[in-house]
């Protein structure tokens, strides 16, 4: 990782999405997938995974106060097994306040879906993430009969646990990107409105249309904007001052896309947005959503 001078101090950045997951349990097509090209990124992944001073470094190094570790369940596309919520669990004890780790409940694999939200709080777990073309189901199919993922939503809304849901497109074998449209959130935010909704990757790079008609009819869903490059932030969503409450930070990193967390910053500072724009989306609503413990 090469020296950077820090970001802009006057901002005190959360990253609400990054990667630091068991990549050791994928399935041997996904990890093709990852090495494809990479084999030395894949690495530094798998050497990221087994030392939290490393992710700390870099996020010294970097400017980044806290991130989110996004971690779920996944045994039948991705590998991942509920032990990745214990995973990230262990890994966020080196520093609470700046580690957030996230987990998840497959609402198609669980026998307990109430517990399995119930065990995440247990863990402190900071937000429930699902992940539909990686689970393979809709994020309103409980209104089809997937009752577990109805008590997921309840159970999160009656305890407080924000929900995280990925929108748009994904890569990886079996992965089922027909769920991945915003529009299916619709009925989520009607059917449970005081469940704290946040839509990762504002659907793309399909359905970012579908995913601002969701930001401007339901105040109560939140836009994680990783995995959009900061530089097409305002074509993908050229009115997106009018989300300011609603924006979470975040860059997707270690993607490979994603060069380091403090470029995609620093390329978002770039943007002609309201300075009070900047604020809410790298600090304040964050801070708001997941206030420190």
């Amino acid at each position: 990782m090469s020296a950077a001078a820090a970001p802009d101090q006057r901002y005190v950045v959360t990253d609400f999405h990054i990667h630091i997951q068991p990549w050791r349990q994928l399935k041997p097509a996904v990890m093709d997938t990852m090495r494809r090209g990479k084999e030395q990124h894949v690495e530094f992944l798998l050497a990221l995974m087994d030392d939290p001073r490393m992710l700390l470094a870099i996020m010294d190094e970097h400017g980044i106060q806290r991130v989110g570790m996004v971690n779920y369940p996944s045994p039948n596309i991705m590998g991942f097994g509920d032990d990745t919520n214990d995973f990230a669990a262990r890994y966020a004890q080196a520093d609470p306040l700046r580690l957030l780790p996230y987990g998840g409940v497959d609402p198609v694999t669980t026998r307990d879906a109430a517990g399995g939200v119930a065990r995440l709080l247990e863990l402190g777990t900071r937000v429930l993430k699902l992940h539909p073309p990686h689970q393979a189901f809709a994020a309103n199919d409980y209104t089809r009969g997937l009752d577990a993922l109805a008590t997921i939503y309840r159970t999160c809304e009656d305890r407080g646990l924000p929900v995280l849901v990925h929108t748009g497109t994904s890569i990886f074998p079996g992965a089922r990107s027909k769920y991945g449209n915003p529009m299916e959130l619709d009925d989520v935010a009607i059917d449970f409105p005081d469940l704290r909704l946040i839509m990762a990757h504002g659907g793309r790079p399909l359905y970012m249309k579908e995913a601002f008609f969701i930001l401007r009819r339901h105040k109560h869903v939140w836009l994680d904007l990783s995995g959009i490059p900061p530089r097409s932030l305002l074509e993908y969503f050229p009115r997106i001052e009018e989300l300011e409450s609603q924006l979470l930070w975040g860059t997707d990193w270690p993607s490979p896309g994603v060069e380091s967390m403090r470029k995609n910053v620093d390329q978002f500072l770039a943007l002609p947005l309201a300075e009070r724009v900047k604020r809410a989306a790298l600090e304040t609503n964050a801070q708001r959503l997941l206030p420190a413990r």
